[in-house]
Order: structure tokens, then C-alpha cells, then sequence
């Protein structure tokens, strides 16, 4: 028997752009509206791939909605699946855990909500057992411990949210390793909580689809879920699936060697145009970063947000639905250039710099200023920042811009 099922995990229907909003109202419209877009994909390809079940590995929702067309909107896409006679499989994750107006959500018979106890669903007509188990408020030290042994002769299926060995730069939710899932003899362990998409192991499978729908810059390139091919009761194939709405980029531009600000803005025009190709029409915002070293580095960091209004500009002019998100200056100054020896009348400014550097009262503030900014973030990030020369990089931009601004 050959067949064919769906593994989606972290929706996060309706999450905010807040970020996006603030710059672009009308962006960050399609943009949130790409979620939805995304879950009806979703929807669609396991129907059009005449999928024998499908797989939600957790993180449906992102919290509390702000109302309640979030979740008449996830009910109404399972009603479709249910027509079809696709059933489906979900485990809450953390975000669905704290979501309180979605216990009570109406969802078609076919629909499997596994319990805040690990436990087993057959699937007779495939020979498949699913293994699944919903985070309730908290995550007890024995979470995936408790998954029930594998059913023999039966195609075994893991579902579980979870951060794994916690190396992947997300929140520790039922932390294990790979060795801890090998040994349940499951043949498929289809995970969520991890944003990428990731095939963890082979031989079992363990794998993270990625969340079906970008969300911040942080996110980028292709999101969707796995079709996963069976065969003769064994696992054979695992295919991404691109299935998002909108998507974010980061493009790295090397202005080495060029010395107008109009070859800058052609390069990036020229790089933005086959990205916006690759997203096959999707939304696209990107952030861009410019590197090498260049004669321009000053007068980019003094005209950074006039250049990234008209790079916003030139990007809408591509593409109503293609967005600049940032600029980040991360050029240099070429190290042949010659630092010229001020006249009498002309502004030394590294001499002014050096000058105020002294003065107690400037000093003073500064160090203010440094522990307010340390003192807002996160705690994860108080070594780094302290280890890192944070004045020095002030002083170096302040010089840079300086220097651009005067003729």
C-alpha cells in the first residue's frame, strides 16, 4: 500500500506584524493576511494531494485572539478537510496552551485533539498508530518519557511539540535528544515548536516542518510543511512543501570598489528584482545589508534613511507588495585611504571627538546611557552586550557620519 500524508506545524494564525506595521500599514496588511493564505494552502494541497490524514504538530494559534473570526476562520478550514474525508491530528503547543478561547472551538468529528496525556490513535485502514500528547499549563520533567510503547506490525507516528536538545535558538519546551526518541521504535516523529524546517534523523524520521508562515525578518526563505511518502509500511519520502503567503529575505549587497551611491542603488535594484522572481509572486519584504569596503562608507551611514527611502521606493516601483524592511550599513573605508591632514580652516573631526571624550560630564552621561540600554534587554543578552565594545562602534558611526556630512 502506497499513501501519502501532510505534517504542518507552528501556524500561528493572525500572530502580529507589529513591527512591519509601524513603517508600512498597507504591506503589513498583506503581510498578516498571509497567515490566512498560508493555512488555506495548506488546506488546499492535502485535499488536491488526496492526503490520507493530516498532521498538526502544534502552536495553531499565538495566544488569546483578538477575536473570534481567528478561530471561526481554523474551524471553517478543517470543515473543508472534513468534506473531503481527511482526517486530522493535532497536539496544542505552548502557545496553544495559553490560549483560553480556543478550548471550546466546535471541530468537525474527524478531528483529533490528542490529550494532555500522551496516548494512541489507529488508523485502521492505513495500519498507522499516532502517538500524540497536548501541552496543558506547564511541561512536566517526563513529557516525552510518557509516550506509550510503539503497536508492532503498524506504521508508528511520534507527534510532539518540542525545543529537542534546545540548540535551535527557540524556548525549552519537553526538552529531549535524538537518542531519547530513537529508542521508542516509532518510524516517523513528526515535530513542531522549531521554526525552520529541519530533517533531524533519518533512520527514524525526525523531523521539524518549520512553521507554515514567516513572521518577522527573522524568518526568511521558503515556509510550508512535509509531504511524507509511505510505502509498504515504511517511510520513503519526505518533500517540503512551500506553502506560505508572503516571505522575508535578507540580501547581503558587496559594494566593494564602488564609488557612486547610483551603482549602489542599481546593484540592490538588480539582486531585489530576482528575489521578488523567486517568490513567485508572493509579498516580499526584504533587509538589506551592504558590505565590503567602499569610498562611500561615510557618506552611506550619513544618508542611510534617505537611502532607504528611495530604495523603498524603487522596490514599490518593482512590485506593489515588495517592501525594504531595513538598511544596515556594514561597510569600511578602504585601507589605502589616505586620512588627509586638516588645513587651518577646515574641522578636524577626530580631533573634536577625541577632545570630548574627556569631558567628565559627557563621560558620565555616556555610561548612563549604556546601562539604560543594557538594562532593556533581554537577560540572555546582557554577557554579549557587555563583552562587546558598544562606545567604540558609537564613536566610529558618529565619526562616519560626521565626516559624510561635510563637503
Amino acid at each position: 500500500m502506497r499513501f501519502t500524508f501532510i505534517h504542518a506545524a507552528d501556524l500561528h494564525i493572525d500572530s502580529p506584524l507589529a513591527g512591519l506595521r509601524a513603517k508600512n500599514e498597507e504591506v503589513a496588511r498583506r503581510f498578516a493576511e498571509a497567515g490566512r493564505k498560508a493555512v488555506q494552502a495548506l488546506v488546499d494541497e492535502t485535499i488536491a494531494s488526496n492526503a490520507a490524514f493530516l498532521i498538526i504538530a502544534g502552536d495553531i494559534f499565538d495566544g488569546d485572539w483578538k477575536d473570534v473570526t481567528t478561530g471561526l476562520f481554523f474551524v471553517g478550514a478543517l470543515g473543508a478537510l472534513h468534506r473531503a474525508g481527511i482526517p486530522v491530528f493535532i497536539v496544542k503547543g505552548n502557545h496553544d496552551a495559553d490560549s483560553l478561547m480556543s478550548r471550546g472551538l466546535p471541530y468537525p468529528d474527524s478531528v483529533t485533539v490528542f490529550p494532555t496525556k500522551a496516548a494512541t490513535v489507529e488508523l485502521d485502514s492505513f495500519r498507522v498508530a499516532l502517538h500524540g500528547r497536548s501541552f496543558a499549563d506547564r511541561v512536566n520533567a517526563d513529557f516525552v518519557a510518557s509516550y506509550p510503547s510503539r503497536r508492532e506490525g503498524w506504521l508508528n507516528i511520534g507527534v510532539l511539540h518540542t525545543s529537542l536538545d534546545g540548540t535551535r535558538g527557540h524556548e525549552g519546551y519537553a526538552p529531549c535528544s535524538v537518542d531519547d526518541l530513537r529508542r521508542f521504535g516509532y518510524d516517523y516523529w513528526a515535530l513542531g515548536h522549531i521554526h525552520a524546517a529541519e530533517i533531524v534523523h533519518r533512520d527514524p524520521w525526525i523531523v521539524f516542518p518549520g512553521n507554515l508562515q514567516g513572521r518577522s525578518v527573522r524568518e526568511t526563505g521558503a515556509k510550508g510543511a512535509m509531504r511524507v511518502t509511505v510505502e509498504d509500511g515504511r517511510v520513503v519520502d519526505v518533500t517540503p512543501l512551500a506553502l506560505d503567503g508572503a516571505r522575508w529575505a535578507h540580501l547581503t549587497i558587496d559594494s566593494t570598489g564602488l564609488v557612486e551611491e547610483s551603482q549602489v542603488s542599481a546593484l540592490v535594484s538588480e539582486r531585489l528584482t530576482e528575489l521578488h522572481a523567486q517568490s513567485e509572486g508572493r509579498a516580499l519584504a526584504v533587509r538589506v545589508t551592504l558590505t565590503g569596503a567602499t569610498p562611500l562608507h561615510n557618506r552611506l551611514l550619513a544618508r542611510r534613511e534617505a537611502l532607504q527611502d528611495d530604495l523603498r521606493a524603487a522596490a514599490l516601483h518593482l512590485a506593489a507588495d515588495c517592501w525594504i524592511e531595513q538598511i544596515k550599513i556594514k561597510t569600511t573605508l578602504p585601507a589605502q585611504t589616505a586620512v588627509a591632514r586638516p588645513e587651518s580652516d577646515d574641522i578636524d573631526v577626530a580631533a573634536l571627538l577625541a577632545e570630548g571624550a574627556q569631558d567628565p560630564g559627557l563621560a558620565a552621561a555616556l555610561a548612563e546611557l549604556t546601562e539604560t540600554i543594557k538594562a532593556k534587554l533581554p537577560r540572555d543578552l546582557h554577557e554579549e552586550f557587555a563583552a562587546s565594545d558598544v562606545l567604540g562602534s558609537l564613536s566610529d558611526d558618529a565619526r562616519a557620519l560626521l565626516a559624510g556630512e561635510l563637503p
